[in-house]
C-alpha cells in the first residue's frame, strides 16, 4: 500500500536526504537545483523515481559563460508508491538524491548498480 504523505513532509525528506551528503561532496555540486515534481515527464516510464537533466561535471568543456543550472527530479508518485512506510520512503528519497547527484559528478548507471544505488 502507498505511503500517504504531505508535499511538506515529501519535501522535508528531501531536504534531509540532501543534508545527508558529505560537505566534501555537497561543495563540489555546482549550479544544481533540486526539484519535485508529481509524476515523471510523459516521454519517461510511469516509475521513474528520479531524473537527472543537465551536463556532468566530467563533461563540461570549462566554458566560462553563464549557464542554466543542472536539474535534479525527484517524482513524488513513484515514490509514494513503491514504499510501505515512512521510513522506506525515506531511505528510497535518499538513495535517489544519492543516484542524481552522481550523475552530476559523472558516475554512469552502470557504476552506481556496482555501489548499490541503481
Amino acid at each position: 500500500m502507498p505511503v500517504e504523505m504531505s508535499p511538506e513532509e515529501f519535501d522535508a525528506l528531501v531536504d534531509r536526504a540532501l543534508d545527508e551528503i558529505p560537505d566534501e561532496l555537497a561543495r563540489l555540486v555546482s549550479n544544481v537545483v533540486v526539484l519535485v515534481e508529481d509524476e515523471p515527464p510523459d516521454d519517461e516510464p510511469d516509475d521513474l523515481l528520479g531524473l537527472y537533466d543537465g551536463v556532468a561535471l566530467t563533461e563540461r568543456d570549462g566554458s566560462m559563460l553563464p549557464q542554466l543550472p543542472d536539474r535534479i527530479f525527484l517524482f513524488r508518485r513513484p515514490l509514494l508508491d513503491m514504499c510501505a512506510d515512512a521510513d522506506e520512503l525515506a531511505e528510497e528519497i535518499r538513495i535517489t538524491v544519492v543516484h542524481e547527484v552522481a550523475h552530476h559528478f559523472g558516475i554512469d548507471d552502470d557504476r552506481l548498480h556496482d555501489l548499490g544505488y541503481a
